[in-house]
């Protein structure tokens, strides 16, 4: 099996809110994503800004492809509450 490194199950690393109940972690990939998302239109303007075509398309297609990693992590982050938010209720 896998070594965790020593860290507690995810069961048991779920925060309580006020009202007792759990909640996951902060959606930390959709982060990095938006992150590296803006870095990259960051680059994209400084590569066309100092006249490099070729290099400013390579940046403008990473933030596509971040943009889109981070609207999948958000919507995935929101389903997975509301199967959980669907599951207590019924169950």
């Amino acid at each position: 099996m896998g070594d965790t490194g020593g860290r507690p199950p995810v069961s048991s690393r779920l925060r309580k809110d006020v009202f007792g109940k759990r909640t996951t972690p902060m959606p930390r990939l959709a982060l990095y994503a938006l992150v590296v998302c803006v870095l990259a239109v960051v680059a994209a303007v400084v590569s066309f800004v100092q006249g490099s075509w070729a290099i400013g398309v390579v940046w403008v297609l990473l933030t596509g492809l971040s943009s889109n990693m981070t609207w999948y992590y958000v919507r995935r982050g929101r389903a997975e509450k509301a199967a959980r938010a669907a599951g207590s209720v019924t169950g």
